[in-house]
């Protein structure tokens, strides 16, 4: 039964031979011309420590980037959250922000949404792709092929469960700036405010309501995702 978490290998033999084609004339047999299939160098073995840190830096490119493109709406909508009364609406809310800190304003927050959402990027990729790989060797070929929802599901699970550990401080950091006014303008002036205010739990006591938020939807987005990409492919 064929499943995508394991990676046949090749006898040693056969291996070696297939490595010596290119070494034989192209025209053994009169009509038949036998080519060794080119290899791109830069391509990488499954499941070996290059594929994993180009899994890692796929997830900061595309978590990173975009969650730090859109740091103006993030920023609205935790305001709306925070203070209804003032910021009305999404509209609204962009007005009076722009009405009382100029267009700015609306990047408050950047900083620690770039470096926060990278490191979280970095470990849901990476690591969904080693536990993916990990529970797949645990349950063996034939039962990680039968159950592989399940097994999209846990890796997710477990992949977030970490990557949320390294968002958090820095998703706290942006939220106190965000949200709370005159506390500070970037990192560098929320930082020791909230170590000096609250100790180092400022930054972990939303850590729980993070996953409870993240676990689930990336439980949901990696499975729905494999799954959708068999279909396609069927």
């Amino acid at each position: 039964m064929y499943s995508p978490f394991h990676q046949l290998r090749k006898p040693a033999n056969q291996q070696n031979a297939l490595e010596n084609v290119s070494q034989f004339p192209a025209h053994l047999v009169p009509g038949r011309t036998i080519a060794a299939a080119a290899v791109n160098e830069d391509s990488c073995e499954f499941g070996s420590p290059k594929y994993f840190a180009l899994c890692g830096l796929g997830g900061i490119i595309s978590c990173g980037l975009t969650h730090t493109l859109v740091t103006p709406l993030d920023l609205v909508k935790c305001r709306l959250q925070v203070n209804p009364a003032k910021y009305k609406n999404l509209i609204n809310g962009f007005k009076v922000t722009m009405a009382d800190e100029g267009a700015r304003g609306l990047a408050k927050g950047w900083a620690p949404t770039a470096m926060g959402y990278s490191i979280q990027g970095l470990g849901k990729f990476g690591l969904y792709e080693y536990f993916k790989i990990l529970y797949a060797d645990l349950l063996g070929e034939e039962n990680a092929y039968y159950w592989r929802t399940s097994l999209y599901l846990a890796a997710s699970a477990s992949a977030e469960l970490f990557a949320d550990i390294g968002l958090v401080p820095l998703e706290s950091i942006k939220v106190k700036i965000q949200t709370t006014p005159g506390f500070a303008n970037n990192m560098r002036e929320a930082v020791p405010k909230m170590l000096k205010q609250e100790g180092i739990s400022a930054f972990f006591k939303s850590l729980v309501p993070l996953w409870m938020r993240q676990i689930p939807y990336t439980m949901m987005k990696f499975a729905c995702f494999e799954r959708t990409v068999e279909l396609i492919y069927a």
